[in-house]
């Protein structure tokens, strides 16, 4: 996707972190916005911002875990703008915690929002990109999944969050060569960011009554909670670098973008260990600090 300018682009998560700078850098470059939240008084806040700074703005609060929403998101982007060529799929929430210590509320919620908002995303909004294209001979569309360098490793006590974000890898890997089967003119990308200071460790704050948890936190979800949240806030590169590389990598037609490419080398080492049937090599190898900092807390 090469043309930006008037073109329209449906965010989810739109209302803080990575979806807040998406939704800036697509303003930036004139782009219609369709933003959705579920938190509603964040995306009243960065609504409010993007339409004063005279981009035009369709807005809905959208739980991405209920297809549901997400077809009512789609519905009113087409009946608002008459066309979808951007999607980013990138609400997500994170948990942690030893992988027999998660509840089955805190497997529904993390898949609900990190894998099935994004296979709602993508059966929903391809269906109508692909009518879009039908109707433009001219059209040019694309695809951003974001799942996280913990979709190409599997770091202790983040199991529920690995296993969701490795779901969004495959998916979108599946994605991009379904479009290539088809000739499609719809380019698809995955988005897999390390440690980037975003409001993601506080994501407990969205987590629906019906699935909050009936007892207080294990020792391993504090302490996975305690490395992330420091993880996290030291991160050095920001949210607002991660949506222009993004942005870049949609022109350029690059599907794998990383927001840290030092930390493939752990992935190496992981795809290495496969095809030679290791065992799994230490994902904190790099930095036994952090696995130290973790065993300490348990």
């Amino acid at each position: 996707m090469k043309n930006f300018k008037g073109k329209v682009a449906v965010i989810t998560g739109a209302g803080s972190g990575l979806g807040r700078e998406f939704a800036d850098r697509a303003a930036e470059l004139g782009m219609k916005l369709v933003l959705a939240d579920v938190q509603a008084d964040a995306l009243e806040r960065a609504t409010d911002e993007l339409l004063a700074g005279g981009a035009e703005v369709l807005a809905m609060v959208c739980d991405v875990s209920k297809g549901a929403h997400v077809q009512e998101l789609a519905d009113a982007a087409i009946a608002r703008f008459h066309g979808i060529h951007l999607v980013f799929n990138n609400a997500g929430v994170g948990s942690g915690g030893l992988i027999w210590e998660n509840s089955e509320a805190d497997w529904e919620w993390v898949l609900g929002v990190n894998l099935w908002g994004v296979i709602h995303g993508v059966r929903i909004f391809m269906r109508a990109m692909l009518e879009c294209a039908k109707r433009d001979p001219d059209y040019e569309g694309h695809i951003v999944n974001t799942a996280s360098m913990a979709g190409l490793l599997n770091a202790p006590a983040m199991g529920v969050y690995n296993v969701s974000k490795h779901a969004v890898v495959s998916l979108s890997e599946t994605l991009y060569h379904d479009l290539q089967l088809v000739n499609a003119p719809i380019g698809a990308s995955v988005l897999c960011p390390y440690f980037v200071p975003t409001g993601i460790n506080q994501s407990h704050r969205n987590r629906p009554d019906e699935l909050k948890p009936d007892v207080g936190p294990t020792a391993s979800q504090l302490a996975s909670q305690a490395v992330t949240t420091k993880a996290v806030q030291s991160g050095k590169v920001s949210a607002g670098d991660v949506s222009r590389i993004t942005f870049d990598a949609i022109r350029d037609g690059q599907f794998y973008i990383y927001s840290h490419p030092q930390a493939l080398g752990g992935v190496q080492e992981r795809m290495d260990a496969i095809v030679h049937a290791k065992n799994p090599p230490d994902p904190y190898g790099a930095t036994p600090h952090v696995r130290e900092m973790l065993r300490s807390r348990l």
